[in-house]
């Protein structure tokens, strides 16, 4: 087998608990409570940042478990959705939870019928019923997994989450103070997906010239009492109820920024390609 097909199929044995619970700064868990998933959940978004520096940089993300581990775990990197539900998902089936992949369709800026299936998320099965765990989707990720259940509705940093059910799909949409509204975010109509499912998704999402990943920056980091996010230049700070912004002048400021906000140290952002930023494409 090709090794970048192998993460949804490994053992579990191949995973490396003790250093993903270092990364977390978190003990082994000890059940398959929703209690505990939500835990993991949150630690895992914490600890773990979200975003898509190796995809400008031109190094598409490799999705076998020793990279994943290498890359988000040892090097202390961030990664986005394939990356960090093919890593959670590791996880929580190491330590006994029963994890389904699922692909969506994101509906943020196109509908449904143009919109490919390039967004990885997962479906936990509890005894209270199954629940959605999406870490990957940005800062509208849900910080608490949501209810596999029609009209749904989750609250966590400060963003409302809400899950309905129309014929065979489902759709997950946020609502936030900066928000106008209700926003969509994705749609699925829970296929079973096979490994290469996600290697063609990965691959169009790290190389295809439409994808927003290859045209502009996108990060985000939970920190103690809100997040940081970064769309191109733009930075958004929020801690409670206090908001800055500001914008990033050059790559410079946002190497300082990385270092100081987000725990990376990448001196290869000086030469970061951006095609969504003037001056930096």
């Amino acid at each position: 087998m090709d090794k970048t097909l192998s993460t949804l199929l490994d053992s579990p044995t191949s995973f490396d608990a003790p250093a993903y619970q270092a990364r977390l700064g978190v003990e082994p868990p000890q059940d398959c409570s929703l209690g505990t998933l939500a835990q993991l959940l949150l630690a895992h978004m914490r600890s773990i940042p979200f975003e898509n520096l190796d995809v400008l940089l031109g190094r598409p993300p490799r999705l076998d478990l020793p990279s994943l581990q290498d890359k988000l775990v040892t090097r202390r990197r961030g990664g986005y959705c394939f990356e960090h539900s093919a890593l959670l998902g590791a996880a929580l089936r190491y330590y006994g939870f029963a994890v389904r992949d699922h692909l969506a369709r994101v509906i943020v800026e196109r509908p449904r019928e143009q919109a490919g299936r390039t967004h990885h998320f997962l479906v936990v099965s509890l005894t209270s019923g199954p629940v959605i765990v999406d870490a990957g989707f940005g800062g509208l990720a849900p910080q608490v997994p949501v209810p596999l259940v029609d009209g749904a509705r989750v609250r966590g940093g400060g963003v409302t989450h809400h899950l309905r059910r129309e014929g065979r799909w489902w759709t997950l949409s946020a609502q936030a103070p900066d928000l106008a509204g209700e926003r969509p975010m994705w749609t699925t109509a829970l296929e079973e997906c096979c490994p290469p499912d996600f290697e063609m998704g990965n691959h169009f999402t790290a190389t295809h010239p439409s994808s927003p990943f290859r045209r502009r920056l996108s990060m985000r980091a939970l920190i103690d009492g809100g997040r940081v996010s970064v769309l191109n230049r733009e930075v958004t700070l929020r801690q409670g109820r206090v908001v800055q912004r500001w914008t990033l002048r050059h790559r410079a400021a946002l190497q300082a920024l990385l270092r100081r906000q987000f725990g990376i140290d990448l001196p290869e952002v000086q030469q970061l390609v951006v095609p969504d930023i003037p001056g930096w494409e």
